[in-house]
């Protein structure tokens, strides 16, 4: 008897495993809330609200970066410390502003960069689930770190602002660092949307209403 439930089990495990590959990917992954509207940018270096297509974008890697339903999305293979980047701007951009919308579906990573050079700059990462905080690195070294609820499927506004070697970063509207760069790294360049699985092994996140503003 035990061996005939076991059998049975066995069959309907696989069943469902057909099912769950052969199913849309509508139906195996959740989609996110619509984006928020986006907002009139004014005297802007570089605005995207993705209803066109990527044009002006350069990814490090085909097949991740796509766009839908007027949104960018970016999905990784479900394998550890897995990553890309998406490019866009001018490499002599000094003193300015980024903002964006971005809703993480699955992980924890959501991450930007700003003044980019060489594939090296001042990055933001957005942690969701476990973390629920925002950290600010000059390539590989931590600048800071605050406490930022970032619940996934939820859309959350980031704005990082390069003036000088200070850089400031609000998310949903709330100052949450403000940091000088002692060093004086990368005065000047372009910006970059991240893709990365980190320890959890997985990653889709979307992002919407990029705008680039000077400063002053």
């Amino acid at each position: 008897m035990l061996a005939l439930i076991a059998g049975a089990l066995r069959t309907a495990a696989c069943v469902l495993a057909l099912a769950v590959a052969s199913a849309p990917s509508s139906v195996r992954e959740a989609q996110p809330p619509p984006a928020p509207e986006p907002k009139p940018a004014h005297r802007a270096l570089f605005s995207d609200d993705f209803s066109g297509d990527l044009h002006r974008w350069k990814s490090d890697h085909e097949g991740v970066w796509t766009i839908r339903q007027g949104m960018l999305r970016a999905r990784l293979p479900d394998k550890k410390q897995q990553r890309s980047f998406i490019y866009a701007g001018n490499p002599a951009w000094t003193n300015y502003a980024l903002d964006l919308d971005v809703c993480g579906m699955r992980g924890v990573d959501k991450g930007v960069a700003v003044r980019v050079g060489r594939d090296r700059g001042i990055g933001v990462d957005l942690r969701g689930p476990g973390y629920q905080d925002v950290l600010l690195h000059r390539s590989e070294w931590q600048l800071g770190r605050a406490p930022a609820p970032n619940l996934n499927g939820e859309w959350h506004h980031l704005r990082i602002e390069a003036r000088g070697h200070r850089y400031r970063v609000f998310v949903d509207g709330v100052l949450k660092l403000d940091r000088l760069d002692e060093h004086r790294s990368y005065p000047q360049g372009r910006i970059a949307l991240a893709a990365y699985t980190g320890g959890i092994g997985r990653c889709t996140v979307y992002y919407d209403n990029v705008v680039v503003s000077p400063l002053e």
